[in-house]
């Protein structure tokens, strides 16, 4: 993964993973790597990682259980939320990237259904 140095690394990383949850990629329920090992695989710090868990642990993503690791939400309303929100922050930053451009939401509705036809 390649870090956008103006957002903190923690974040970047609690957002991948929120996408592999909600996409589907990580099941509910299933075990995240340790932090040791979740450090490893990004290239980051451990006290980044133990921060990237402490934050979806905040926002019920997922839970520690002791001595056993970091799991998944089984709570599937949960997920349908995180994915609801996921979704609705994607569309305000690209209206806004187009607002930014002078395309209005009209327009720009007009645009992507020209290039879903591509696709």
């Amino acid at each position: 993964m390649e870090f956008d140095p103006m957002k903190p690394i923690w974040a970047q990383v609690a957002r991948q993973l929120k996408q592999q949850i909600v996409s589907g990629a990580l099941a509910p329920g299933s075990k995240l790597p340790g932090g040791r090992d979740l450090a490893l695989q990004y290239g980051i710090n451990p006290n980044t990682a133990a921060r990237i868990y402490q934050e979806l642990e905040r926002e019920g993503v997922c839970a520690t259980r002791r001595g056993m690791g970091t799991y998944i939400t089984e709570d599937e309303e949960k997920i349908r939320s995180l994915r609801e929100s996921m979704i609705r922050e994607a569309l305000e930053r690209f209206l806004s990237d187009l607002a930014g451009l002078g395309i209005r939401r009209e327009e720009a509705l007009v645009r992507l259904q020209k290039e879903e036809g591509k696709a």
